[in-house]
């Protein structure tokens, strides 16, 4: 079922998903005040491509 699921995400949106939040994240980690945001982009990033059967975690 997160096969099926995980396509049809890629299909309806998330491959787009997963490049907006890689170049959000490049655009971030330009700067210094930037790069804990970028990181964090960075990780939403590869649970945007495959979101269904991972947990996420708090980086706390």
């Amino acid at each position: 079922m997160h096969i099926i699921g995980n396509l049809l995400w890629w299909l309806f949106g998330g491959l787009e998903a997963a490049i907006g939040y890689f170049t959000g994240s490049l655009a971030l980690a330009c700067t210094i005040i930037g790069i804990p945001w970028g990181k964090q982009h960075f990780k939403m990033a590869g649970l945007s491509l495959a979101p269904f059967g991972k947990d996420v975690e708090l980086g706390f």
